[in-house]
């Protein structure tokens, strides 16, 4: 008997099903009602829901809420600073039991084969990793990444099975200016989906946007935003990160009318925030504490993700979906006891009995060394941007400072929370040095550096000594990449990343404990952040406004420009 006969033979009752969760309580995500039943796999699927079944394996669930299997919408594994292989392990058993992810940092530091790279482990990983295809590599013309991926470039990997669409099109003024090049990634993907990135674009440049076929979005900051996105027919995704929060602004929004509308996702979100609040599952215990409906929350997680990216095999506890499969305490509590990805059972065996990609990207960190008097600021006149810090968002202000020059330097100044940012350029290509002001991360002494720096990852240095700052970054030339926290010539911690300056080598629990070090060490130089490394990255990423910088300035987003 075939997989498809056996699959309706079990419906029926007329075989045994493989496994049978008994007694469960199933979420019903069409009324809302929890209802007592059995649910039956057979393979990876579904096969019957609600009536009694017998199986050649039967769990006892009574009491327990069994609900589908949570999917993130949107996300960068790299930021997770683990391997696809560590994520796996680490949100899985939370419940996310599928990934849609964009590999494009990696695909910035060495391209098409970090994108491969994500395609191979995806053959691998329990958990359904997705793999969209970067649509802006570089995401602009002001930054200097590693590589470049070009309309012809992406469709030499389009066609893998992990393949959905293309992944967030940051280049909005690229799509709405009609850009040659962003044109023809557009017309690759006419027929799929395009997943959108266009951070508070209103009017009838949002139309334009939306015109060229992009529906979905996940960067709208306020509830305002985010509806009159959903009014021109986009599907809105609630982020929640270790440094872009929108939940509790987007909340209000969610509800039973919008939420077939509306999807989870967490963009960027590192294992000590997994491990001290969770990942979806957190997600889902805060809106629904916020008051939004379990129902509604439940499908924005599940069901409405599902139906948004065109995966029709999942989504909800029904026959013939797929048999991802979460078993709760309650919906209210949204604790995982046993989860199903794909019909198997997530253990560590299960874990054990993968198969494996070897790591690329190796050696990617080819930075100038550099001296403390490459961090000087000079300028001729004493009126200065800077760059403001909004805690939980990746937006900025763009602030303006009376900054003295003293020997021909714009020093930094603790007392006024004024910050010097460096980027240095790191892929061996031109060894740019550029540097500014930040204001609001309240560093009082050493400084901080790291090669996760959106999206180009070139090394991102703030600090208040010179020398400090030099020792931090000629560091992670030394540690092939990661995070370092420096202070009166000492490294007082670090975490390596050597898999293109992004992903640590080793488990997830182990990079965790280095986080906790460095937020440590981080707060001994006064900083208030709660987040300080991610929010360092998202300064270099010049297309979130209002005021960012690269390798080759300071760029006013808003002007799409580097400023002269």
């Amino acid at each position: 008997m075939g997989d498809l006969e056996r699959r309706i033979a079990v419906a029926r009752g007329e075989e045994p099903a493989d496994i049978v969760l008994k007694n469960g309580l199933i979420f019903d995500l069409m009324t809302g009602e929890l209802i007592a039943g059995d649910v039956a796999i057979v393979g990876d699927r579904i096969a019957g829901v609600y009536e009694s079944y017998h199986g050649k394996r039967e769990i006892d669930v009574t009491g327990q809420v069994i609900v589908p299997g949570f999917i993130d919408t949107h996300l960068h594994i790299e930021s997770s600073l683990v391997t696809p292989f560590e994520f796996d392990r680490c949100v899985l058993p939370r419940g996310v039991t599928t990934a849609i992810c964009d590999p494009h940092e990696i695909a910035n530091v060495i391209g098409l084969p970090g994108i491969r790279y994500f395609q191979a482990a995806s053959e691998h990983t329990l958990m359904s990793i997705r793999v969209q295809l970067s649509s802006c590599v570089p995401s602009t013309h002001m930054e200097t990444a590693g590589a470049e991926l070009l309309a012809k470039d992406i469709a030499e990997v389009m066609g893998h099975p992990s393949g959905i669409g293309l992944a967030e099109f940051m280049n909005y003024p690229g799509v709405i200016h009609r850009d040659a090049e962003a044109m023809k990634k557009v017309r690759l993907f006419e027929d799929a989906h395009i997943d959108g990135h266009c951070p508070q674009l209103s009017g009838t440049d949002l139309n334009a946007y939306i015109a060229a076929g992009i529906r979905t979005e996940h960067e709208a900051t306020t509830a305002d935003e985010a509806r009159e996105k959903l009014r021109k027919g986009m599907r809105v995704l609630i982020r929640e990160g270790s440094v872009s929060k929108d939940m509790h602004a987007l909340q209000p929004l969610l509800t039973h009318l919008t939420a077939p509308y509306m999807c989870l996702c967490t963009d960027d979100r590192n294992p000590l925030d997994i491990g001290e609040y969770g990942h979806l599952d957190y997600v889902i215990r805060e809106l629904i504490a916020l008051g939004s409906p379990a129902l509604a929350v439940y499908r924005a997680a599940t069901l409405s993700a599902a139906e948004a990216f065109g995966l029709k095999d999942r989504g909800m506890i029904a026959p013939g979906k797929r048999a991802d499969i979460v078993v709760l305490d309650s919906l209210e509590k949204c604790n995982a006891s046993i989860v199903f990805a794909g019909g198997v059972e997530v253990t560590d065996e299960a874990f054990d009995a993968r198969g494996h990609v070897a790591p690329v990207g190796r050696g990617s960190v080819k930075a100038p060394k550099v001296v403390s008097e490459d961090f000087r600021a000079s300028a001729n006149r004493e009126e200065t941007d800077v760059i403001g810090i909004l805690e939980g968002k990746i937006i900025t202000e763009h602030l303006h400072e009376t900054v003295p020059i003293v020997d021909g330097d714009k020093a930094p100044d603790p007392s006024r929370d004024l910050t010097r940012i460096t980027v240095i350029e790191r892929h061996g290509k031109n060894g740019n040095i550029a540097s500014g002001f930040v204001k609001g991360f309240g560093l009082k002494a050493g400084a901080i550096a790291s090669t996760v720096c959106h999206d180009h990852h070139n090394i991102a240095c703030v600090g208040v000594d010179y020398g400090d700052m030099a020792l931090a970054a000629n560091r992670l030339s030394e540690i092939e990449g990661g995070f370092v926290v420096v202070r009166d010539g000492e490294v007082l911690a670090e975490l390596a990343l050597p898999v293109a300056g992004l992903m640590s080598l080793e488990p997830f629990e182990v990079v965790r404990d280095h986080l906790i070090e460095l937020r440590k060490a981080a707060a001994s130089l006064g900083v208030t952040l709660e987040e300080p490394f991610l929010q360092l990255a998202f300064l270099a990423l010049p297309v979130i406004p209002a005021l960012k910088i690269t390798d080759r300035g300071m760029v006013d987003v808003t002007k799409f420009e580097i400023i002269a």
